[in-house]
């Protein structure tokens, strides 16, 4: 006879997630793996000579990338003598502040890094993360996507994403020659939502830098870094080839970050039987040296492999807390879909939404889960109202505000008329007034009238032959009557060439005053000090509109 109790269990959405057993020989494991090197380092006469180790005569091109570009040698040979759990004692001890510990966590090694985030519970990195994070305030961050990569969707759902709060949107492709059309409409719907919006179309990367580079995007984020040897060279990569990927977008003031998470190298069969903690530090160290001024990690797309071992999604935080150590901006994941239970998928985010992160999600889903192409996000559409309000229950911003179903309608109205309007003063495909007003009303493309593929594809690409720019959306928009959208698409190229937003964590507020690690740094040490949700703030976020005034009853 089978337990009633356990037939109830067996049904629940968690017991639908997959699980398996710690096996270290492959790198099946999240931290603390046996294999892991222990943290070592030796210079001499300047040069790093064993790191984690391993002499120098057998470093492997990581090695020696992170040797000698990566860390901070005046004080290493101090630091990585230091007790481990004195050093996480001082990350989570308020009465520490972040300018002390900055030297010391930027001079350790990689081993030394995961080493002392496993000597912390999951509250204590949490405090870490509250005091170590580069920029005051947080932030988030979207996915703008549909199936059918329809443009006036995504202007319409991009201005939405805007007026809900996000600071940076991003979009990808599902057949990839509509990447220059993605690129458009999300610029142009973004800035309808609210100025100074940056935003970024994630594709194979000298198309992605071409757009950059003609004023399409405004950011990129998927230039990938991994842990191992093998799986760089498995990808035609190196260290190097990514830090002159990253030196391309700074030399036309693109802002870009890497992109790297736990559970890659394992996945990719060439784990070398490491924990995927210390991979990942290897990674985030590689980022620094490469000079990147931030990453994007917490598993990412590889979420499923930590999610399935023991304290994987402990490790997923660690190795945020590992990347804030080493001074880089944050975009801390909380991306990908990866669990049937919403218990356990609000759990894992709560390890960044309470002690804020430079972005919460790197990539929350803006349409429901079935328009992701990103393989489906961990928080998407139809959860906007319960994201507002956990901010209200727990008094935190978590980067989104509010808001109310005529003000996003009158959005995504405009923003659909905006890319109708440059899409015939660019001479390309006609935007009928029915996918106008679809887009106003959407849910997700499955309430769109289909488009004509093969017209708009071969649109797409004669506009990258006529290398339209920029500028020339931004003189498109003018000429159509949308002179505040088309200011702000000129204002966006013309902080690329002050170069502004290349600093650690920048983003934009609406004026385009930009809000970065070096003009507001975190200062936090304790109550009542960092990042404070100001009264005016919080009166935006406690205003929901399920919220009823007692005194109306």
């Amino acid at each position: 006879m089978k337990s009633k109790r356990f037939e109830v269990l067996d049904a629940r959405p968690v017991n639908q997630d997959g699980y398996v057993t710690e096996w270290a020989e492959v790198g099946l494991i999240a931290m603390d793996g046996p294999n892991d090197p222990k943290p070592s380092i030796k210079i001499v006469d300047g040069l790093v000579v064993e790191l984690d180790g391993k002499p120098a005569s057998e470093f492997d091109m990581l090695d020696t990338f992170i040797a000698t570009y990566g860390i901070n040698l005046e004080r290493a040979e101090e630091v990585n003598a230091m007790d481990s759990v004195t050093l996480a004692h001082m990350l989570c001890d308020i009465n520490v502040p972040r300018s002390t510990l900055i030297p010391l966590t930027t001079a350790m090694t990689p081993a030394k890094a995961a080493e002392v985030v496993a000597q912390m519970s999951v509250l204590e990195m949490m405090t870490a993360v509250t005091k170590m994070r580069a920029r005051k305030t947080p932030a988030n961050q979207c996915h703008v996507t549909n199936l059918a990569d329809n443009p006036v969707q995504i202007a319409a759902d991009a201005a939405e994403a805007a007026l809900r709060g996000f600071a940076e949107e991003e979009t990808t492709v599902g057949v990839v020659r509509y990447a220059p059309f993605n690129a458009l409409a999300i610029l142009v719907g973004a800035q309808v939502g609210r100025p100074g919006i940056l935003t970024q179309c994630a594709v194979e990367e000298a198309t992605e830098l071409q757009l950059g580079m003609r004023g399409l995007t405004a950011y990129a984020e998927t230039v990938s870094v991994y842990g191992t040897e093998a799986v760089f060279m498995d990808g035609d990569d190196t260290p190097w080839s990514k830090a002159f990927l990253a030196s391309c977008y700074a030399s036309r003031g693109l802002k870009m970050r890497f992109t790297s998470g736990t559970g890659s190298e394992v996945q990719m069969g060439f784990a070398e039987g490491m924990s995927m903690l210390y991979l990942e530090s290897r990674c985030v160290f590689i980022t620094k040296a490469a000079g990147s001024q931030g990453t994007q990690n917490g598993s990412v797309s590889c979420v499923g492999v930590p999610a399935a071992v023991p304290q994987g999604i402990r490790a997923i935080l660690a190795e945020n807390l590992i990347a804030i150590m080493l001074d880089l901006e944050c975009a801390s994941s909380n991306d990908q879909t990866f669990t049937h239970s919403d218990l356990r998928r609000v759990a894992r985010t709560l390890m960044q939404f309470v002690p804020g992160t430079d972005f919460i999600c790197s990539g929350y889903s803006s349409t429901p889960n079935y328009d992701n192409m990103f393989a489906g996000s961990n928080w998407d559409a139809e959860d906007y109202d319960d994201w507002v309000i956990l901010q209200r229950d727990l008094r935190v911003d978590g980067g989104l505000v509010p808001a109310v179903e005529e003000d996003v309608v009158a959005v995504r109205r405009k923003a659909a008329r905006a890319i109708q309007a440059t899409f015939k003063e660019l001479g390309l495909p006609e935007i009928s007034d029915v996918e106008v007003e679809a887009a106003t009303y959407a849910h997700g493309s499955k309430d769109m009238p289909a488009r004509n593929v093969v017209e708009d594809l071969k649109a797409a690409e004669e506009m990258m032959k006529r290398e339209v720019t920029g500028l020339d959306v931004a003189k498109a928009l003018s000429k159509a009557g949308f002179d505040n959208v088309s200011e702000a698409v000129f204002n966006l190229l013309k902080r690329r060439a002050a170069g502004d937003y290349l600093h650690t964590a920048a983003i934009f507020d609406r004026d385009f005053n930009v809000n970065s690690a070096v003009n507001n740094p975190n200062d936090y040490t304790g109550p009542q000090t960092g990042y404070q949700i100001t009264p005016e703030k919080w009166e935006i976020l406690k205003t929901i509109r399920q919220a009823v005034s007692p005194e109306s009853i």
